[in-house]
């Protein structure tokens, strides 16, 4: 599998915020408090700051997304050097509604940069090949995430793939138990921590399906399953959570992979595109 995406440290961290344990906590606000020292410290010297553990440092690192400490650090160094523009602001009771609007598309715009900044090419250009040579695409999503499935089919059903989703999650155990060697299954998930998509996951692997993850968090039950992962960032607020704001980055995330799947297929989009246009024409007086 590729490595989980190395820059943003800060961003990682925030988004990540609520799932960690408390000694990651513990070391997430230390970094978060002192990150220009951090890029001048040992992780001996953070462990003893602390007084943990190396091991508990290095599993932080690695939960992040990083190999270890040190690629850590130079990721953190960079972010010193080119800071990023922190535009989040919290919306509290105080705020008129005009302020809250205003915050909310602070948020989405912040989810959007940073979830562009996290993408790996590499990632992106494997992802392709796989839709590309795949028969049958299905999309899997549970709540919120199910939403943004729907939204995938809808689009890709435009360029002429069979593209198929479903809300009910016995219907996506029964469509993953039927997925063959020549289709793909794409799981879309914040946490990464769903058991009923995790199951789905395992089914279709035992199918011979390629796997892709759409997730928010570079280490968790799904990002070790899958073949392949893609990422989101967005930061938590009091009265949103940042699955909201990761719902705009997922939704930008499935319009690239629609665009580039469109390009490298023009003809067939085309030919497709025409009679939905054709069909949906019935529809208008």
């Amino acid at each position: 599998m590729i490595e989980a995406p190395t820059k943003h440290v800060i961003n990682r961290i925030r988004s990540s915020y609520s799932q960690f344990s408390e000694k990651e906590k513990l070391i997430a606000d230390y970094i978060l408090e002192n990150r220009d020292e951090i890029v001048h410290s040992t992780i001996n010297q953070v462990a003893d700051d602390l007084m943990v553990a190396d091991a508990t440092v290095f599993r932080f690192c690695k939960r992040l997304g990083f190999k270890g400490y040190q690629a850590m650090k130079i990721a953190l160094a960079s972010e010193i050097v080119n800071p990023i523009k922190d535009i989040h602001e919290t919306i509290s009771e105080a705020d008129t509604d005009f302020e809250i609007t205003e915050k909310v598309f602070q948020a989405n715009i912040r989810a959007l940069e940073s979830s562009r900044d996290v993408q790996n090419p590499e990632s992106l250009s494997k992802a392709m090949d796989s839709l590309v040579e795949a028969e049958r695409v299905f999309f899997f999503g549970s709540g919120g995430s199910n939403i943004l499935a729907l939204d995938a089919q809808h689009k890709f059903i435009r360029t002429g793939m069979e593209a198929h989703a479903y809300a009910d999650t016995h219907l996506q155990l029964m469509s993953a138990s039927q997925l063959r060697e020549t289709d793909v299954a794409v799981v879309i998930s914040h946490t990464g921590s769903n058991k009923d998509l995790l199951d789905i996951v395992e089914v279709a692997k035992q199918s011979g399906a390629k796997t892709i993850a759409i997730t928010n968090f570079a280490k968790s039950p799904l990002t070790k399953l899958v073949d392949l992962c893609l990422y989101t960032v967005a930061q938590e607020t009091e009265f949103r959570s940042e699955a909201l704001a990761s719902r705009i980055a997922g939704l930008s995330l499935i319009d690239s992979l629609f665009v580039i799947y469109s390009m490298k297929n023009k003809e067939k989009t085309q030919e497709a595109t025409q009679k939905m246009r054709g069909a949906i024409s019935r529809k208008r007086v």
